[in-house]
């Protein structure tokens, strides 16, 4: 059957679909001997398909884990400093996964990892809006200004950011606990949020995503999704 290649090549759990479209049109990829175009459609089972020369492994059993990061765990695949990468966790899988999505090295908390390279990409789509709810700690009280700033919108150099919702304040000391939900994925984006309302985060554990919970899950440990919860995603993802 004839598909575009950047899904083929997400399916085969190689990469996310948007990872494929970019070897794509960088030239990287082949099929029966001849560089492709983005756009291009292949038969996975006639066609011979190269990823920089070497060929394409037929899609493996899919496989989707719940890890609860630790601290000090970079979101990569590699690291050129030496610094711990979420896949050391979990290399008795036995699948290739990678991360949905990612968290900042000093943010701990709720990732997805999975060969299911489309549904990764369905699920990072801005248009999906899927829940992501973070555990933060910021120095000093939060005013009801700040919150109400925080649900209506903060103006950062990349745009203003969606609607955010504010739970489950705590002060605590000198410090005020509460929970926010976002269903953007932009780059440190709790911690400019708050930043930019003049609070400095000291502690942030996304603690949901979407329907997934950590559920009592300890640093470093991690579970296996259920048929079911892979199902919900999966129509999560589909809806537009």
């Amino acid at each position: 059957m004839q598909q575009r290649l950047q899904k083929i090549i997400a399916a085969a759990g190689y990469c996310s679909r948007r990872r494929a479209e970019e070897l794509i049109a960088a030239g990287r990829v082949q099929v029966d001997g001849r560089v492709i175009s983005l756009g291009d459609q292949a038969d996975a089972e006639t066609n011979v398909i190269l990823i920089d020369g070497k060929p394409l492994r037929q899609a493996q059993e899919l496989v989707y884990v719940l890890l609860h990061k630790p601290l000090g765990v970079v979101t990569t695949l590699s690291d050129p400093e030496g610094r711990p990468i979420v896949t050391d966790l979990v290399r008795d899988i036995p699948a290739r996964v990678f991360p949905v999505g990612r968290l900042d090295i000093n943010t701990s908390g709720l990732l997805l990892l999975t060969n299911d390279g489309d549904l990764a990409n369905r699920l990072a789509h801005p248009s999906h809006q899927v829940d992501k709810v973070y555990l933060a700690k910021v120095r000093g009280r939060l005013e009801d200004s700040a919150r109400l700033q925080l649900e209506e919108g903060v103006l950062l150099e990349d745009g203003l950011t969606a609607p955010a919702q504010v739970a489950k304040v705590r002060v605590q000391g000198g410090h005020t606990w509460f929970e926010l939900t976002i269903h953007e994925g932009r780059n440190r984006q709790v911690r400019r949020m708050c930043e930019a309302l003049g609070y400095q985060v000291s502690r942030l554990i996304r603690v949901g995503y979407a329907f997934l919970t950590l559920d009592g899950l300890a640093a470093g440990h991690k579970r296996l999704l259920t048929r079911d919860e892979v199902e919900r995603l999966g129509r999560l993802s589909s809806e537009s």
